[in-house]
């Protein structure tokens, strides 16, 4: 099509045209050896052409104007300027699409008052987009050609099909005096279908329920439990006597990591508010890209972006070739603009799911935000979340207007439906996000909530986030925990956001663990009461009592079966009298002690900062890092330990003044409690996969791995580490290569 338009200029101008004059003053040098340079349009030209051109016009073309159209791939209209004949080839073309303006082809033609003719799509686009002159002479319109929108047009096309070029931009003092020049019109957005029920269909294998016996992992769900003490005196009833119980699931094999792991429904809602323009824009693009290029062929994916209003950019597509490449084009189309409603975001990335025709196992939403929601939130009506900021109003408020799908503890509407919960895990970006809120919404959805202080770190912290979405090897974990004597009572289970239940009197008790990744370890306390024993009358007989007998059930992602494992029976020895060997407590249990005892100081010390009470909080956090310095698991120099600490320290540091705290202390606080809550990896502050740790004073330090990071987040922790790394490596040395090379 262009080139058969540059063939019509050039026949035009050389077979309708007189010879030309020896010289014009529009031209540069003909002796000149250098390329042609072509002017811009000068600032003023006489409103009709027609009427006032030049005596002589030259007929022929000069040859620099066959150069440039011999050479031009393309062009301006506003480069055709300095020469006489542009006008005359310009009355049977249109300069906007350089498409032929005859009629008779069924397109509807404007002609200006200065004589120039266009399509008329093509100008009334030009005009919606704020352009009031003649892209030609830039005479000033009086009447200016109108056009409803069609809700089938093509922003990028004309009525002829052909890709549109923008004309020239005038100053605004060129503007008529009663016109304001119109603000620069954003991308639209595309229509949305009433339900989103248009997901591409899943992969034939992954939605057959009989798979072969040979994909099941060769391992199953390890279950382990572990007394506090091995033996209790015969004569004594205990009290508050611990009993670790735990699960690890297996490892995922790299030559099986598309087999033996359940493929994902993915749905990202992004902020793309005013506030994330520049380099926080740039830098998310990537780290969504870095999430497209490791989703497998079966994963799928959706994009919702959210302003002061929410749009899906991306339909539920698999992460083929083909859907990668359209993944990236919605990523790329990414604008900033406007407000913060977080809340519509949800809702659109939660209908996304709900409304899907077909289902694969593992369903999640990744919020990331760096602003507060700016639109009004309604009464609190619902489900309360323990939010512990000061503007509890506010939070409790938003988070009841979210979909009921997003909130975990809503299961009579998730029994009704045979549905389960969406797990938005959240990412709150630098320091002006509202984290009590983005906080609140993860903890309401069963998700995590992790803060990104640099923006430099959301592609890591997205990592860390699909390191372990995409490592799913068991789901519907649920252990059941059963008295094994009589007498045997169980009184507490601290399982953190696992929902746990005990019946029967403390004779029964249940934890639902759900999705577990691959070597990802969930350990629970139980807390019983040990009654009596008689002693033994044989001599030299030692009496035994069972306490426990543990029982787990899960659904295997490789084989999609479910697998049941029972027996594991937990007992100790009852002796007349109990020996200093018997007195030294298990290091296993000790350490998880330690992790909720920190982790409820935390806890105390955040609700006191709130307050206003940082002195009080201080004191919380120095007792609890004195206590478990001196506990037998740290003095052994177990690594939870040591990681307790180092978090102890920092969080002190950030709770040194209610400015510091607001600024940055409260996110990573409240990242710490999520993470600490579902023993699974958040991102908090600037860790990578390792955390610094300070000792007191600042003598020394070391670095040890985040604590709860499983081996498939670190790895893809480390890509993405690896990928940054060679970006700017690539990006100094395009620097370099084009640094102009000063001479001595």
């Amino acid at each position: 099509m262009m080139s058969g338009t540059w063939s019509k200029l050039k026949k035009t101008l050389l077979f309708k045209s007189n010879p030309a004059p020896a010289s014009s003053s529009h031209l540069p040098n003909q002796s000149d050896s250098s390329p042609p340079r072509l002017s811009p349009l000068p600032p003023s030209l006489p409103a009709s052409p027609a009427a006032s051109a030049p005596a002589h016009v030259p007929s022929r073309p000069p040859q620099q104007f066959l150069v440039f159209l011999n050479c031009a791939s393309s062009f301006d209209i506003n480069t055709l300027g300095p020469f006489p004949h542009a006008s005359f080839i310009l009355r049977k073309t249109c300069a906007i699409c350089l498409g032929n303006v005859r009629s008779g082809q069924g397109q509807a033609i404007f002609t200006a008052e200065c004589s120039h003719t266009f399509h008329f799509s093509c100008i009334t686009d030009s005009v919606k987009h704020g352009n009031y002159l003649c892209p030609i002479c830039r005479s000033k319109w009086k009447e200016i050609p109108l056009q409803l929108p069609s809700a089938n047009a093509d922003a990028n096309r004309n009525a002829a099909g052909r890709a549109r070029v923008s004309p020239y931009q005038a100053p605004f003092e060129d503007y008529p005096a009663n016109y304001s020049r119109p603000q620069q019109q954003l991308p639209s957005h595309q229509p949305e279908p009433v339900r989103y029920a248009d997901d591409e269909p899943l992969p034939v294998s992954s939605m057959d329920p009989m798979m072969s016996a040979s994909c099941a992992p060769s391992n199953n769900v390890f279950v382990k439990a572990i007394a506090e003490f091995p033996a209790v005196a015969a004569p004594e009833s205990v009290s508050d006597f611990a009993v670790l119980v735990g699960v690890r699931a297996p490892p995922l094999l790299d030559d099986a990591r598309q087999y033996e792991r359940a493929p994902i429904d993915l749905v990202t809602v992004l902020d793309v508010s005013g506030s994330m323009a520049g380099s926080k824009l740039v830098l998310l693009k990537r780290a969504v890209c870095f999430v497209i290029e490791n989703l497998g062929p079966a994963d799928r994916l959706s994009i919702v972006s959210f302003s002061s209003s929410a749009h899906r950019k991306l339909p539920l597509l698999r992460m083929t070739g083909r859907g990668r490449e359209d993944a990236k084009a919605a990523v790329n189309s990414l604008f900033s603009d406007g407000g913060t409603d977080i809340v519509e975001g949800l809702k659109k990335g939660a209908r996304i799911l709900e409304e899907r025709r077909e289902r694969n196992p593992v369903a999640s939403i990744i919020l990331l935000s760096d602003g507060k929601h700016t639109f009004d939130c309604l009464p609190a009506r619902r489900c309360h979340q323990n939010p512990t900021s000061s503007n509890l109003p506010h939070i409790l408020g938003l988070t009841n207007m979210l979909p009921r799908s997003l909130c975990s503890n809503i299961r009579e509407f998730l029994n009704e439906n045979n549905q389960h919960s969406f797990p938005v895990h959240a990412f709150g970006l630098g320091a002006d996000h509202d984290s009590s809120t983005m906080h609140a919404i993860s903890d309401a959805s069963g998700g995590t909530f992790s803060f990104i202080e640099s923006v430099d770190m959301v592609q890591d912290a997205f990592a860390r986030c699909i390191g372990g979405l995409l490592s799913v090897v068991a789901q519907e974990l649920r252990l059941s925990v059963t008295s094994a004597s009589p007498g045997v009572e169980m009184d507490s289970i601290p399982s953190g956001r696992y929902a746990s239940e005990i019946s029967d009197q403390g004779l029964r008790a249940v934890i639902n663990v759900g999705d577990l990744y691959a070597d990802e370890e969930k350990e629970f306390l139980v807390r019983l009461s040990i009654p009596e024993c008689p002693i033994a009358e044989s001599v030299g007989t030692v009496g035994r009592t069972s306490l426990l007998k543990i029982a787990c059930s899960y659904r295997d992602t490789a084989s999609k079966a479910m697998v049941k494992l029972e027996g594991k029976l937990v007992e100790i020895r009852r002796p007349e009298v109990v020996s200093q060997t018997d007195r030294e407590v298990s290091l296993e249990v000790d350490r998880q002690k330690n992790r909720l005892w920190v982790a409820e100081g935390i806890a105390k010390a955040q609700e006191m900062a709130e307050l206003g009470n940082l002195e009080g909080a201080q004191a919380v956090l120095a007792e609890r890092r004195t206590t478990l310095l001196t506990s037998a698991s740290a003095q052994a120099g177990d690594g939870l330990c040591s990681w307790l600490e180092a978090e102890l320290t920092e969080i002190r540091e950030r709770m040194e003044n209610m400015a510091m705290y607001e600024h940055t202390g409260r996110a990573y606080v409240l990242s710490g409690l999520s993470s600490h809550s579902w023993q699974r990896a958040t991102t908090r502050g600037y860790s990578g996969n390792v955390t610094t740790i300070r000792r007191e004073g600042g003598s020394s330090s070391y670095s040890a791995p985040v604590a709860y990071d499983t081996p498939s987040m670190v790895s893809m922790v480390s890509k993405s580490q690896s990928q940054s790394a060679k970006f700017t490596r690539e990006q100094v040395s395009r620097q370099n290569q084009s640094a102009p090379v000063s001479n001595a």
